[in-house]
This record gives C-alpha cells, sequence and structure tokens, in this order.
C-alpha cells in the first residue's frame, strides 16, 4: 500500500503493483509487440521488390520504433494507463497524484522503455524498483507515474467465533475507547483473526501477544487480566463495528430531509412542490369544473368589486323604473312634461 495526497488533499491509500505482475504484464506486452513485428516483416518482404534498399531500412526502422514506443504510448493513452498486459493482470499506470496518466507521462515512459529494457534488457528497470518504494521504474520517476493494482483478492470475513464480543468481556467492552487506534493497527488485528487457523500454535501465541500488546496501547481501559489475545482483539474490532455502524446510521439520519406532520406527508411534502415546476400555463383554469366547488362553499362576499383604474369617469347608474302604474293595452300613454321646457302643454 502507499499513501498520496489527491488534489483535493485527501490522502489515499492505493496498492501498488507487485513486481512479479508487473514481469508478467511485461511478457505479455512483449509477446504482443514480436506479433506485430514479425507481420510487418512479413508484409516488408512482400513489398520490398518496389522499394529500393534506402526506402526499405527508413520503413524497418519507422515500424520499430512504433511498435516499441508507439504501442504502449497509444494503449497507456486511450485506456488510462493499461496496456494489454496490465489489462490483463489487473494493473493500470497513475500520476503520482492519483489521477490518471496523461499522453506526455506515456511519451516519456515510452522513450524510457526504449532505454532501460530493449537496450540494456531491463536491468535498469529491476535494480531501481527494488530499491522505489512504490516499485517505480526510471520511466516512471521521470514520468511521475507508478503502477497500481487495479483487482484485489477479495477479502475473507472474520471467522464467526471472532466477529462478535466474547461473553466475559461484555462489561469491559461497554466502557472501552477507541478514539487512538490507528487504521492499519486495526487492520494487522484483523488479519490475524483471519488467518488464526494457519498459524502454528507458536506463532499464533507469539504474533497475537505482539499485536495485541499494540493495540492495548492505543486503547483505553486495558483488558482484564489474563485475557486471550485473540478474545482481546476480537472484541476491540467488535465494537470498532458497533460504533461505526451507529455513526453512520446518525449521519445518515441527520442528512434526510425533516417531514412535515400530516397522513400524506411522507408521499407529499409540501416544500417539493414549487411553483416553478408547475407553471400555470400547464393548468388551465378549464380543467377546474364548477361541480368540484360549488358556489356555497364560496359566497360573494368573499370577492370584492373590481376597482377601476384612476383617472376613469364612473358610469351613470341605470334609471330608476316609473312609479305610475303600467299602461292599459289599447290607451294612449299619457305624455310627460318635457324635462327643461317651463311651459304649459294643453291636453289634447
Amino acid at each position: 500500500m502507499a499513501e498520496l495526497v489527491s488534489g483535493e488533499a485527501v490522502v489515499l491509500d492505493v496498492p501498488c503493483a507487485r513486481f512479479p505482475s508487473r514481469i508478467i504484464a511485461l511478457i505479455i506486452d512483449i509477446l504482443v509487440q514480436a506479433a506485430l513485428a514479425i507481420t510487418v516483416a512479413v508484409w516488408i518482404a512482400a513489398a520490398s521488390v518496389h522499394l529500393n534498399p534506402d526506402s526499405a531500412l527508413a520503413v524497418v526502422v519507422s515500424s520499430a520504433f512504433l511498435i516499441i514506443v508507439g504501442y504502449p504510448v497509444i494503449f497507456e493513452t486511450l485506456s488510462r494507463g493499461r496496456s494489454l498486459g496490465k489489462l490483463a493482470l489487473g494493473l493500470r499506470v497513475v500520476s503520482d497524484d492519483g489521477g490518471p496518466e496523461r499522453f506526455r507521462q506515456a511519451l516519456v515512459r515510452g522513450l524510457a522503455s526504449l532505454v532501460e529494457i530493449w537496450m540494456f534488457t531491463g536491468a535498469p528497470a529491476l535494480i531501481c524498483s527494488m530499491v522505489s518504494a512504490r516499485g517505480k521504474r526510471l520511466g516512471d520517476l521521470f514520468a511521475g507515474t507508478f503502477v497500481i493494482q487495479e483487482r484485489l483478492p477479495r477479502r475473507a470475513a472474520l471467522p464467526p467465533l471472532f466477529a462478535v464480543i466474547p461473553p466475559p468481556l461484555t462489561g469491559w467492552a461497554q466502557m472501552l475507547e477507541l478514539s487512538g487506534l490507528q487504521d492499519h493497527t486495526a487492520e494487522q488485528a484483523a488479519s490475524y483473526l483471519r488467518r488464526f487457523a494457519e498459524f502454528t500454535p507458536a506463532a499464533r501465541e507469539e504474533l497475537g501477544q505482539r499485536i495485541a500488546a499494540a493495540v492495548a496501547s492505543q486503547v483505553t481501559p486495558p483488558p482484564p487480566p489474563g485475557t486471550p489475545p485473540s478474545a482481546f482483539l476480537a472484541a476491540v474490532l467488535a465494537v470498532r463495528r458497533q460504533r461505526e455502524a451507529a455513526r453512520l446510521a446518525t449521519q445518515q439520519a441527520a442528512a434526510a430531509p425533516a417531514q412535515p406532520p400530516g397522513p400524506y406527508a411522507a408521499q407529499y411534502p409540501p416544500a417539493q412542490y414549487l411553483p416553478a415546476q408547475y407553471p400555470p400555463a400547464q393548468y388551465p383554469p378549464a380543467q377546474y369544473l364548477p361541480a368540484q366547488y360549488p358556489p356555497a362553499q364560496y359566497p360573494p362576499a368573499q370577492y370584492p368589486p373590481a376597482q377601476q383604474p384612476a383617472g376613469t369617469i364612473p358610469s351613470a347608474p341605470p334609471p330608476s323604473a316609473p312609479l305610475g302604474a303600467p299602461p292599459v293595452s289599447g290607451q294612449r300613454a299619457p305624455e310627460t312634461q318635457p324635462p327643461g321646457s317651463g311651459g304649459f302643454a294643453p291636453p289634447l
């Protein structure tokens, strides 16, 4: 495992590729390159009758350069750090910050492989990989890259005996303080318990005492006297899992939105239905029939009359009906004095 700091200042633990897997991936790539070289050689031999010696030599040199350097550069650029051999072994080339490999880095690695792998039969790459903490060869040092293992074997679960808190340690486990327990120490304890049955009794006792002492120096209070190392480590890991699960559940509950009360609050929270999601143009008033909203529920007093805009002359009230009786059929209605005449109208 190697620690790297990403661009967001996050520390990541990534598994570096092991040397045997890198050798097998390199052999696969060399076989592919050899097959390409044989194919190109057959084509050049067939076309040599049409080429002069200088042209044939130029074609041979160009083809060799493209096969040796262009093959890894093209594949690693297009597949983000994987050649055919690395793809078969589950390896990938990444930048020192954990980002994907770029074309410039792939080109530097390809040019360096021309010297350290093909010219010196891989001796410089082998020595540099053994010295480097991340297994870097010279091309990785120049390009700022290293190779990681993408496909890892599935981690075995703890045996059922070590997956729970031993009953004699239940009361002590409730007072356990784990804030000082480091991740790599807990991983060592879990690995020891997973492989507990594979050790010999002497190695099991010696390794268990050493790991238990490391864990006991990071937790409080110390285990009761006479506690076996395996039981102590199983209790610590079980309490750690329970508290991590409880903390995760608390975070999820706090991140969930609060639901208003009501019988349909869980299905129809009002805060989710914003006016922008349902514009009035999609729901014209014609869809709401009068039968759904009878007038008895909405008396006219609730709707005040519309006010006339400022600056307009109010309309004249309608004329009132005459106070006299209506005329009888066949008789002539009496004429009234014209308004404003001021004279006397003789009867007809």
